[in-house]
């Protein structure tokens, strides 16, 4: 008798545990289940533990790359994070037994309409992320942009931004600067100085070619490999122009550029050489 009553209180147990469990699965919250709800809770943390350890490979991977931007890092996270979250939300809202083929056709709206509508600040973006990855100028570099001049100070997602040599702040829309050439005059370490003089037709060649020669090894910034060149460049009305380029360090540029202009007139000072000027004869013919 004892064993036919434990038998019956475990089939009791039995028969309950059963109904309990009949009950959950048969509980709905409209047409969501419980036992469905429970599910999509549990795909749910598996889907944000993936999402956290894909992220997390990808910052040490770009982590490890010195040519990427932190600007760049950041933005390629969060859109690989965002990207991860819409098809984790997918998958939960199909265990759910949601639609999710309509949903996917709305997510796919909603982009279009939102493309369509920031289609400039795409361009400006994608083009901030060209610009991050190619490198065709850097924070301070001295740089000409779709006409603008300047010091390079960010290069941002949006904007590029300049600060002009009178100090004046300039920001370039990122797709005109892409669009556009760009001069950087810090990129390689020398540059080449073009200055033309002009001398009366009277003086000698040589003799001015001398004077403009002295001129430039007076200053220790120009270089002498490769050396000075001086060389008549054209014939004018009044006078002889010639070209004179020498080669100094980038940053040294405006600093020969000027100093240059000013020694050469001492220099001829010193050498006696005549300069000249446009000037225009007028003869009378008396009938």
């Amino acid at each position: 008798m004892l064993f036919l009553e434990e038998v019956s209180a475990a089939a009791v147990a039995e028969t309950t545990k059963q109904s309990f469990f009949d009950t959950i699965k048969a509980f709905q919250i409209g047409n969501i289940s419980l036992s469905g709800l429970l599910s999509a809770l549990l795909i749910l943390v598996i889907c944000a533990i993936i999402i956290k350890i894909i992220t997390t490979i990808v910052e040490k991977a770009l982590d490890k790359s010195k040519k990427i931007d932190n600007t760049l890092r950041h933005f390629v996270t969060s859109a690989i994070k965002a990207a991860l979250w819409v098809i984790a939300l997918i998958i939960v809202a199909n265990a759910l037994g949601i639609d999710t083929a309509s949903l996917v056709a709305v997510v796919g709206i909603i982009g279009l309409a939102l493309s369509l509508s920031v289609q400039n600040i795409l361009s400006n973006l994608f083009s901030g992320l060209t610009l991050l990855i190619t490198k065709p100028f850097a924070s301070g570099d001295f740089v000409e942009i779709a006409g603008k001049t300047g010091i390079v100070q960010t290069v941002g997602l949006f904007y590029t931004r300049l600060n002009s040599l009178d100090n004046i702040a300039v920001s370039i829309p990122n797709s005109d600067v892409t669009a556009a050439s760009v001069n950087n005059y810090s990129r390689e370490e020398l540059r080449r100085v073009d200055q033309y003089f002009c001398a009366a037709y009277t003086e000698d060649t040589e003799k001015v070619r001398a004077a403009i020669l002295e001129a430039a090894a007076e200053d220790e910034k120009i270089l002498q490999d490769p050396a000075p060149f001086v060389r008549i460049f054209e014939y004018e009305g009044s006078m002889i122009k010639y070209v004179c380029r020498v080669w100094c360090k980038s940053a040294d540029y405006w600093d020969v550029f000027f100093g240059m202009n000013e020694r050469v007139r001492e220099s001829f000072a010193r050498n006696d050489v005549k300069l000249s000027f446009q000037n225009v004869n007028v003869r009378i013919v008396e009938k």
